[in-house]
């Protein structure tokens, strides 16, 4: 009998989280997607020590100097992970833009200009790389911009159905809404278990997904951050669902029989109103919302937090290479 993850990729396409290119290869995912705490966590295993010692190198001697010198170095290093990457997929890499632009429009809009100019220096097509966003009201119109451009767009740190509302208005081409920290946020709020079946992020999913597919939107929806195999298995027939090396290979040790819990033709059956996705509608919506309200928040800090980190890597590193 063939493996979970065997028959889950007959229904979803699967996407490593991860910035492992060992994985990567164990699990032959379509797609990947990583960010800059994946790529501080890789930036300590010895292998990739080559990638980060190449990009200090690059700058060595650049006139660049404080947060101008760190943002370039940023930038590269982001993109030197995903080409190393898209050597080892067939489909798309997501790579994120600084977090710290997360309630900046304009700022997000250059950034993530200035990470595709890599990539298609790089000989990479734009169709092959999605720039991660946070879904904030900033970042959602920015996406909305960057899609006109032609530059695809993941927006990420999703946790509510007004923020999925709001990325299908704007064009996005893909969502990553929060499986897992949504059901942390209603264990730590409630002291309560939950199933599979009662998993507050599974059915937040599958309330996006339903909407999604009885309103016609083209974006495609990517469940992500999981914690257990049962929310992945719940999920089945979603667009995408990105999923970490230890529960790949949880579900391809595991035999039995997968059965698809999403489909469009049911979804099409639904009645299913329309909400509102105007600024006024959002904010007043999100902020109503205290799990999506927190749960943002907390990802743009950790996030933040990473970023600093790992420019303050590069820039050490880069010091030492000139001592």
């Amino acid at each position: 009998m063939p493996s979970l993850l065997d028959q889950l990729k007959q229904y979803t396409t699967v996407v490593a989280d991860t910035g492992d290119f060992r994985q990567m290869e164990e699990f032959a995912p379509q797609d990947a997607t990583t960010n800059p705490s994946l790529i501080l966590a890789a930036a300590a295993d010895p292998q990739y020590r080559p990638i980060i010692d190449e990009v200090v190198a690059e700058f060595r001697h650049s006139p660049l100097s404080g947060p101008a010198l760190a943002a370039a170095m940023m930038n590269r290093v982001i993109v030197a992970f995903g080409l190393e990457i898209l050597k080892r997929i067939p489909g798309r890499v997501s790579s994120e833009v600084d977090a710290r632009l997360s309630f900046d429009t304009e700022g997000t809009v250059s950034k993530a200009q200035e990470i595709m100019a890599l990539y298609e220096a790089a000989g990479i097509p734009r169709e092959r790389v999605l720039i991660k966003i946070a879904s904030t009201w900033e970042g959602i119109q920015a996406a909305r911009v960057l899609e006109q451009q032609g530059i695809h767009c993941n927006l990420t740190l999703l946790f509510s159905q007004v923020q999925a509302v709001a990325c299908a208005e704007a064009g996005v081409r893909l969502i990553s809404p929060f499986v897992g920290r949504i059901l942390d946020w209603y264990k730590s709020h409630t002291g309560e278990s939950y199933t599979a079946e009662t998993d507050p992020g599974v059915l937040s999913v599958r309330s996006i997904y339903h909407y999604y597919k009885k309103h016609g939107y083209p974006v495609q929806i990517m469940g992500a951050s999981f914690r257990n195999t049962g929310e992945i298995l719940a999920l089945a027939g979603c667009d995408l669902l990105t999923i970490s090396p230890n529960l790949l290979a949880e579900l391809a040790a595991t035999e039995g029989s997968l059965t698809p819990a999403l489909s469009p033709a049911d979804s099409a059956a639904m009645e299913i109103p329309r909400l509102p996705a105007d600024e006024k509608s959002f904010r007043f919506l999100f902020n109503e919302d205290a799990m999506a309200t927190e749960k943002t928040a907390e990802g743009i800090r950790r996030f933040s937090a990473d970023i600093r980190r790992l420019e303050n890597l590069l820039l050490s590193l880069r010091e030492a290479s000139l001592s």
